[in-house]
């Protein structure tokens, strides 16, 4: 009986170290990949897409001061934005009236393409605030509104609050079309 038992113990070594060098790789790997922040877009047609910050920095980068005011006519959140702009997040190809841009907090607001595509007050997806990026940066993507100086206030944007256009922890856009309105 001692003598089987002296005969398992090194089969039983050689299989925990065989199964220790297939597992471990796998586990390191699993361990070192980090994801790479990501939102996705949503076609008028139902088809998406999820674009990284990796692509995201591919494109023309937007960097300005900005703040907004917001329904209390108080100026919130100014600091250094870097972002892209909707726009290049948008085939040039595609028919759209407006995009829906929701947090995943549930907050959404729509703007509509005037807003979106108007060149003096630029609609920028934010990656970054203040050099700190996602995820870092806790707030995550960010929907800001960027003009020239970077000041935007109510009355120049036409609105109650330029506040309800800046969207924290954006992680969908949506576009629509007066044939396709609903939001996956």
């Amino acid at each position: 009986m001692a003598m089987i038992a002296g005969l398992r113990r090194p089969y039983l070594i050689v299989f925990l170290l065989i199964v220790a060098v297939i597992v471990l790789p796998v586990v390191v790997r699993m361990a070192r990949e980090v994801q790479d922040p990501a939102i996705e877009i949503f076609y008028p047609d139902g088809s998406g897409e999820e674009i990284s910050l990796l692509q995201m920095k591919q494109m023309p980068i937007v960097v300005r001061r900005g703040t907004y005011q917001n329904q209390f006519d108080n100026w919130r959140d100014e600091g250094l934005y870097a972002g892209v702009r909707l726009i290049d997040l948008i085939p040039c190809n595609l028919d759209y009236t407006s995009i829906l841009c929701s947090s995943c907090d549930g907050y959404a607001i729509e703007i509509e393409r005037g807003r979106v595509e108007d060149s003096d007050y630029p609609v920028i997806l934010a990656y970054a605030f203040n050099e700190i990026e996602v995820p870092d940066w806790k707030l995550g993507f960010r929907i800001t509104v960027l003009p020239e100086d970077g000041n935007v206030s109510n009355e120049e944007y036409k609105v109650l609050s330029v506040g309800s256009y800046w969207v924290k922890n954006v992680d969908k856009i949506v576009l629509k079309d007066s044939m396709h309105v609903s939001a996956p």
